[in-house]
């Protein structure tokens, strides 16, 4: 995505980055990866969502790298990556460790972050030795790993099959999204936001979700439909954090409280009232001090191991944003 397409001015700006370089995937995928802050300071990796760019991660980027070296890609056909015909959650996994393998030293580790598919990616990489070597801890913001179209509730009806096949249908539409205009702010607010949301937000989300691809939405839609990545969750075992939106219709709740039990070393679930899936846009504040606190638990901590010094009993967390 163009920085002409992203809001100009505000925290959801995107900054300029220090550097950027592109990285190449396993099967030759080029990769657009932004590097913000200083070289020497304590890494955070950035991960997007379906739909989103590194311009998603503004709010954060613009606050953290003051004192952190912040890593943020653009996911295979969107923002400015190209697109690949090969959309998987393992050529995700594939991406992921690419950019650690070009942008990390060997055995540093950082925090690693992940919103919607982009949390998706950080489970279908857990078992790779490269992200186990590089991940100190994980943030999973509004994410799920499977069920994730019978669960979502941006059709107004009743669980079942009826919901299943609409909502399946609308999120793989191949339908253009058209201009950003009031009447397409105020659906994508339904369908992703917290009914609070402040225009300046809604207008960033949607800058950013209308620049995707109609073929890139599509594909990715599809892989989403079929996604099951609860054997991903089960193999993350670095210390892993969850922020969610309790009024989040895509990936409504019930997905963070299936992480909080599947995960061998859950270290809270913060969840939001009043916040839908857009958590990082939403909730900027609380998502950055969220990533500031595990950085200087697991990231920046020396000596101890820090999983020995805070256990693994998931703290529960109601937040308001």
């Amino acid at each position: 995505m163009s920085r002409l397409a992203s809001v100009t001015s505000g925290p959801y700006a995107p900054p300029t980055p220090s550097r950027e370089l592109t990285v190449v995937s396993a099967d030759g995928a080029r990769l657009h990866v932004e590097v913000h802050g200083p070289e020497n300071a304590p890494p955070v990796v950035l991960s997007h969502g379906w739909t989103c760019s590194t311009a998603f991660w503004a709010a954060q980027i613009r606050d953290l790298a003051t004192d952190h070296r912040v890593i943020a890609y653009d996911q295979r056909g969107h923002g400015r990556s190209p697109a690949s015909p090969a959309c998987t959650t393992h050529a995700l996994a594939d991406d992921l460790e690419a950019v650690l393998a070009q942008t990390l030293t060997p055995g540093e580790k950082a925090l690693i972050v992940g919103h919607s598919m982009g949390g998706m990616t950080v489970m279908a990489a857990a078992a790779r030795p490269r992200f186990r070597d590089h991940a100190a801890a994980v943030l999973l913001c509004s994410t799920g790993s499977s069920r994730l179209v019978p669960e979502a509730r941006v059709v107004p009806l009743g669980a079942g099959r009826v919901r299943t096949w609409i909502t399946g249908r609308i999120l793989g539409s191949r339908a253009p999204l058209g201009p950003v205009t009031p009447v397409a702010m105020r659906i994508l607010k339904y369908a992703t936001m917290g009914a609070g949301s402040a225009p300046h937000m809604v207008e960033a989300c949607a800058r950013i979700v209308h620049a995707c691809p109609r073929a890139v939405r599509h594909a990715w839609a599809r892989v989403l439909e079929a996604l099951d990545l609860d054997h991903g969750v089960r193999e993350l075992h670095a210390p892993t954090a969850i922020v969610h939106g309790a009024s989040d219709r895509l990936t409504p709740p019930v997905h963070a409280h299936a992480l909080v039990a599947a995960l061998p070393h859950c270290v809270g679930l913060t969840e939001l009232a009043g916040v839908g899936h857009m958590t990082p846009i939403e909730a900027p504040d609380l998502v950055t001090g969220r990533i500031r606190e595990l950085v200087t638990t697991y990231v920046t901590v020396t000596g101890a191991d820090p999983a020995d010094e805070h256990g693994s009993t998931p703290a529960q967390i109601k937040e308001g944003a």
